[in-house]
């Protein structure tokens, strides 16, 4: 089987942090490239972050880079993102996915954490 399970999120104030984590049932390395997606509601599910699993290589939305940070851990079999500096426009349900290709689609995706940045 093939899952992915997110944990991590939670309410936090303006300018808080939180950690996400999203745990693979198997090796990360079954994928070429993992990510995380955010869907507001009422609106689409956008991009966050994407990491390859072998050489670490990122991308970043404009909205979160340099707030933002994903990385990996195959001993963990685990793939994370911190969010510092968090803003209310942060809040949404947060996914990870998983893609075997290089390109292509995510077809890998855990139930999703629910992040709220709010006073």
């Amino acid at each position: 089987q093939e899952q992915l399970v997110e944990s991590g999120g939670g309410l936090v104030h303006p300018g808080g942090s939180l950690r996400l984590s999203c745990a693979v049932s198997g090796s990360i390395f079954r994928f070429y490239v993992m990510g995380w997606y955010r869907q507001a509601p009422g609106k689409q599910r956008d991009v966050v972050a994407t990491i390859t699993t072998r050489g670490g290589s990122t991308t970043y939305a404009d909205s979160v880079k340099d707030r933002f940070t994903i990385s990996r851990d195959s001993a963990k079999n685990t793939v994370y993102l911190q969010m510092n500096s968090l803003k209310p426009e942060d809040t949404a349900v947060y996914y990870c996915g998983a893609r075997r290709a290089l390109g292509g689609t995510f077809d890998y995706w855990g139930q999703g954490t629910q992040v709220t940045v709010s006073s």
